[in-house]
C-alpha cells in the first residue's frame, strides 16, 4: 500500500494533483478543503508531500488503484471516520469534504444536519446518518486549525485560474479564454467552482 507520496506538481484540476515523483507521475485525489490549504501554503512549482489513503475501486472486471491525499495523519483520520458512515465511499467523501474539516467536525458534534446536508452529495438522510454514527466521536478534529477562510477575491481568482488552464488545454487562445471567463462571471457572479464557471462559459457561447 502507498502510505505517503512526494513530488513536484505536474498538473492539477479542481480536486486532483498529478505528482511527478521522478520519472513516474501519480494522480492523487484531494478533498477541496485540503486543496485550498495546499494552494495557500505552496506555489505549484514546489515539492508537495502528502499522506495517502490507498484503496482499490472494484468492478466486475477490474480493480483500479486510487490515491487520496492529505497534509497530515489527522486529516486522514477524519476522512476515515467520515467513510465509516454507511453509504459514503472514499470518492463520495472526497467530494463532500469541501469545507474545513474542523468546521464539518463541529457541525457533526452539534448535530447540525442543516449544515451537513449542504455539503456536496450529502442530502438530508445522509446528514442524519453522519450525525447518528459520528456525533461525540470527532471532537478532536474540531481543533484542526484550518477554519480561516480565504477572502472571496482569492477564491474567485483560484476558480478563474483553474478554468483558464482548462480552456488553454482545449486550444482556446489566452485572450479569448479570459474574455469568455469574464463574460460568464458578469452573467453569474456567484459561481463557486471552476466546473460551474466552465458550464456558464458554455452557456454563454451557445446563447442559452
Amino acid at each position: 500500500m502507498i502510505a505517503r507520496i512526494s513530488g513536484v506538481v505536474a498538473g492539477k484540476k479542481e480536486n486532483t494533483l498529478i505528482l511527478d515523483t521522478g520519472g513516474m507521475c501519480y494522480e492523487v485525489l484531494i478533498p477541496l478543503a485540503v486543496m485550498n490549504s495546499i494552494k495557500e501554503e505552496k506555489t505549484f512549482e514546489e515539492k508537495v508531500e502528502l499522506i495517502t489513503y490507498h484503496y482499490f475501486q472494484m468492478s466486475q472486471t477490474s480493480a483500479v488503484p486510487i490515491l487520496i491525499g492529505f497534509q497530515n495523519d489527522i486529516e486522514k483520520e477524519f476522512f476515515e471516520k467520515f467513510i465509516s458512515v454507511s453509504g459514503i465511499g472514499p470518492k463520495a467523501a472526497c467530494r463532500a469534504l469541501a469545507e474545513p474539516f474542523s468546521v464539518i467536525a463541529g457541525a457533526i458534534d452539534r448535530g447540525d444536519e442543516v449544515y451537513l446536508k449542504k455539503l456536496p452529495g450529502i442530502g438530508s438522510r445522509k446528514a442524519a446518518e453522519i450525525v447518528a454514527k459520528l456525533r461525540g466521536r470527532v471532537g478532536k478534529y474540531g481543533l484542526i486549525q484550518d477554519d480561516e477562510r480565504r477572502e472571496t477575491k482569492n477564491e474567485k481568482e483560484d476558480i478563474k485560474s483553474d478554468a483558464l488552464e482548462i480552456l488553454l488545454q482545449l486550444q482556446y487562445k489566452k485572450n479569448e479564454a479570459e474574455n469568455m471567463i469574464e463574460k460568464a462571471l458578469q452573467r453569474e457572479p456567484e459561481l463557486k467552482t471552476s466546473e460551474e464557471l466552465l458550464n456558464e462559459v458554455y452557456r454563454e457561447r451557445s446563447g442559452k
